[in-house]
């Protein structure tokens, strides 16, 4: 089944449409959320047409295809709207062949990593950069940002089909290589 990877959506209902479209664009079966889903959080400028009530009202449409953690900006008061789960930590996803440890990044990132064991990948948003990194024992991988990415990189997101990570362009669906 092929998996399509975000993270970061902070509020904004216009990616979060895009984001449903690259959804149905992309084929794929199931959607991994990284976190950071309604609020934009004090460090951030307010994403474009961010509108948490539209953005709930979206994403409550797919929700079950979700899979979600928490990140650093989500709350209780988030999951009393959405209606799937959003505030675990992390979740152990077995994919393709793949053990993968999704969590936000706030928490467990490359430098902090979790109990990994050889092979697995740590997959993380939280930093709003598109990231593909070896660390020897484990790989690290970012989706970006849907809303606000950093160091002009594109609002992106991956996806994972047949053991293949591929980023994408929010906006275009164009495949792109990550920061390594």
């Amino acid at each position: 089944m092929k998996l399509l990877i975000a993270s970061d959506l902070h509020g904004s209902a216009y990616y979060a449409r895009a984001l449903l479209a690259a959804f149905q664009r992309e084929r794929a079966g199931r959607m991994v959320l990284l976190g950071d889903l309604l609020y934009h959080g004090p460090r951030n400028d307010l994403p474009e047409e961010y509108d948490t009530k539209a953005v709930t009202a979206l994403l409550n449409g797919v929700a079950d295809k979700l899979l979600c953690v928490r990140g650093n900006c989500d709350s209780e008061v988030d999951q009393m709207v959405l209606h799937f789960p959003v505030l675990a930590d992390y979740a152990f996803l077995s994919v393709d062949g793949l053990t993968i440890y999704a969590t936000h990044g706030h928490l467990h990132g490359p430098d902090d990593p979790p109990p990994l064991t050889e092979g697995d990948i740590l997959l993380c948003g939280h930093t709003h950069l598109p990231v593909c990194r070896d660390c020897g024992k484990f790989t690290y991988l970012n989706p970006g940002s849907l809303a606000l990415p950093k160091s002009d990189t594109p609002h992106s997101y991956m996806t994972l089909e047949n053991g293949v990570f591929v980023w994408h362009d929010l906006l275009t669906g164009e495949a792109f290589q990550p920061l390594e």
